[in-house]
C-alpha cells in the first residue's frame, strides 16, 4: 500500500448506527489522517463502545458539557477528549444526534508512516506504536483540536477499503479501565494480534470478566493507557509469525 491507495472516508450512513455496532464493523478498518507533516494510518484492531446516556461509564451520562459536545452532535465526527493531564484519545461519533454514543479506538496497527508514528512515540516495538488508546492519538498527532472533525470529509477518515482481519476472530469482553458498566461486553479486538492492548482473551473465549492486572501506567510507559512513506508495516500475529519483518516494499 502507499499514500494514494488508502481509500476514500466512509459515508455517514455507516456511523449512524448504535456503537456497538459501528464497533465491530471498523476493526480491520484503516484510519488514516492527513497533517502537515504527512499521512500515517494504521488497521484499526481494538474498540470499545459506549452508549447514550444510560451508560454509566460514558462521558455523556451526566448531559453535555463543553468537553464532550461532540459526542451529542451528528454521527461521523470525531470526539478527541484530554485525560490525566497527559492522553489525548479519539472516539468515533455514532447514532443519532442527541444520543451521544461513540467508538473509543483503543490500537491501531501501523501501516502508512511508520517513520512519522516513531517520531511521534519514541524508540518502542512496531507493535506498540500504536497500542492503547493514548498512543494512537500521540501516533497519529491527534489533540483537542481535531475534536469535532467531519470524519466523511478529512483530513481524518475511516477508509471505505474492505476490512482486513488476517482471519482472526473478534472477541468481545469487558471494557478497560472503568467502575461502572462493567456488565456490558463492550470491547471488541481481533484475537491474537500483537498490536491490542487490554486483555487478551483466547478465541474461545468471547468475554473475558477477568480485570486487567497491570499496574497504572506511569506517563510516558508505551501503551499510553489512560486507565482509574510508501511503506506498509508487515505487523501481523505472533501466533502466524513469530517476529516482525521490516516494512514491504512497494510493488
Amino acid at each position: 500500500m502507499n499514500a494514494r491507495s488508502a481509500g476514500r472516508p466512509l459515508p455517514r450512513r455507516f456511523y449512524e448506527r448504535p456503537a456497538v455496532a459501528v464497533a465491530r464493523a471498523v476493526l480491520g478498518r484503516l484510519l488514516v489522517h492527513d497533517d502537515s507533516e504527512g499521512r500515517i494510518a494504521g488497521r484499526i484492531v481494538e474498540v470499545e463502545a459506549y452508549g447514550d446516556g444510560r451508560d454509566p461509564a460514558s462521558h455523556a451520562r451526566a448531559g453535555p458539557t463543553l468537553r464532550n459536545a461532540a459526542m451529542f452532535g451528528p454521527a461521523g465526527h470525531a470526539y478527541v477528549y484530554f485525560t490525566y493531564g497527559m492522553h489525548h484519545c479519539l472516539n468515533l461519533v455514532t447514532g443519532r444526534a442527541g444520543r451521544a454514543a461513540a467508538v473509543l479506538v483503543r490500537a491501531l496497527e501501523p501501516v502508512l508512516g511508520l517513520d512519522l508514528a516513531r517520531g511521534r512515540r519514541g524508540t518502542v516495538p512496531p507493535e506498540r506504536l500504536m497500542s492503547g488508546p493514548g498512543c494512537v492519538a500521540r501516533a497519529l498527532g491527534l489533540t483537542r483540536k481535531h475534536d469535532g472533525l467531519d470524519l466523511t470529509r478529512g483530513p481524518l477518515w475511516v477508509s471505505d477499503l474492505p476490512a482486513r482481519r488476517h482471519g482472526l476472530p473478534i472477541a468481545s469482553g469487558p471494557r478497560v479501565g472503568i467502575r461502572a458498566g462493567t456488565g456490558h461486553a463492550w470491547r471488541f479486538h481481533l484475537v491474537g494480534h500483537p498490536a491490542v492492548s487490554g486483555p487478551r482473551a483466547p478465541a474461545s473465549r468471547r468475554t473475558s470478566r477477568r480485570r486487567d492486572p497491570r499496574p497504572p501506567l506511569r506517563p510516558g510507559a508505551a501503551a499510553g493507557e489512560p486507565r482509574g512513506g510508501s511503506e506498509e508495516s508487515s505487523l501481523t500475529l505472533r501466533t502466524r509469525i513469530p517476529s516482525m519483518r521490516p516494512p514491504l516494499a512497494p510493488r
